[in-house]
């Protein structure tokens, strides 16, 4: 049974960091493409980065491209969210996902982010 686990959400101040991690245990980690959504209260739940396999292509939402990265660590089975220059409409439960086919994917339970100050 695939599990992941994320952790690292929190509370933080507008313009700080924060990195986010999910690692995948039951299965190969190589084998997922994997991806940050996120949802916002009364909002429905939207893709915020994803990474393919070997980590070579990346996506950004364009409400966070500049200021997200994301990276894996195959060796590891995690991946990483790196938030900088947070902001309010970033809050958001964060949610990670793990993708083989159309009908081998899997979700983390979210781990949650508020922007304050």
């Amino acid at each position: 049974q695939v599990h992941l686990a994320e952790s690292g959400g929190g509370l933080a101040q507008p313009g700080t960091s924060l990195r986010l991690s999910c690692v995948l245990s039951g299965d190969t980690f190589d084998y997922y493409a994997m991806s940050w959504y996120r949802q916002a209260p009364g909002k429905e739940r939207e893709l915020v980065a994803a990474m393919t396999t070997t980590g070579v292509s990346t996506y950004f939402a364009d409400a966070v491209k500049g200021r997200f990265t994301m990276a894996r660590d195959n060796a590891n089975n995690a991946v990483y969210l790196q938030m900088n220059s947070l902001k309010p409409d970033d809050t958001a439960v964060y949610f990670c996902n793990a993708y083989s086919n159309p009908t081998t994917f899997y979700w983390g339970q979210g781990t949650q982010v508020i922007v304050s100050s």
